[in-house]
């Protein structure tokens, strides 16, 4: 089932080098940018760049990632960048919270594909009434693209999956298209990607 297990996402982060970059996500900071801070939940974390941002903004981080080695680079840029977060080792499907959360940012969160409709519904449970989804990941043109993302079509995205996915969101931006990334040494060049905001 786990397709990228923790070992492999370890020894991937287990380097000084963040290898997404340090900076947000374009997309996640031109979305969260124009919201009034709350709490947000990020999932699939990774080394913490959306988080740490997030956090400078204001904002209430609760993150979480498979990843001892990603906490770690994670919660040493929020001391470097004198801010806090919140981070927890965890299973997408075990994850719980007793809080609800005003956004949930997905960046580049692949789950594999049989437990990905799972994931997603659980996770909208922590999503509070009227809260937003920021999400940007790979489309399913992506594949064989140097770019970067799973090299398995089934953990790509298409619009209709989304939509599939996410039965409890009112889409305010739901599109498809191409972007140069440019993201620390695993996100550069031209690549096909799906990005939404939606409120529940």
């Amino acid at each position: 089932m786990k397709q990228y297990p923790a070992e492999f996402w370890n020894e991937r982060f287990g380097h000084q080098e963040y290898i997404y970059g340090t900076a947000p996500n374009k997309f996640f900071k031109e979305q969260i940018d124009k919201l009034k801070p709350g709490s947000i939940l990020l999932p699939a974390e990774g080394e913490g760049r959306n988080a740490i941002y997030a956090a400078s903004l204001g904002w209430d981080v609760v993150a979480f990632d498979i990843s001892e080695k990603g906490k770690e680079k994670a919660l040493g840029l929020a001391a470097e960048n004198q801010v806090s977060i919140h981070y927890k080792i965890s299973d997408i499907l075990e994850f719980q919270s007793d809080a609800q959360f005003d956004a949930i940012g997905f960046c580049y969160a692949h789950f594999p594909a049989e437990i990905r409709n799972q994931a997603h519904l659980h996770l909208m449970k922590f999503l509070k009434p009227d809260g937003i989804v920021i999400f940007e990941a790979f489309a399913k043109a992506q594949l064989g693209n140097a770019s970067g993302g799973p090299k398995n079509e089934a953990m790509l995205f298409s619009i209709e999956e989304i939509k599939t996915e996410f039965p409890q969101l009112d889409f305010k931006l739901l599109k498809e298209g191409t972007i140069e990334l440019s993201e620390g040494n695993h996100h550069q060049g031209i690549a096909e990607v799906i990005r939404f905001v939606g409120i529940k």
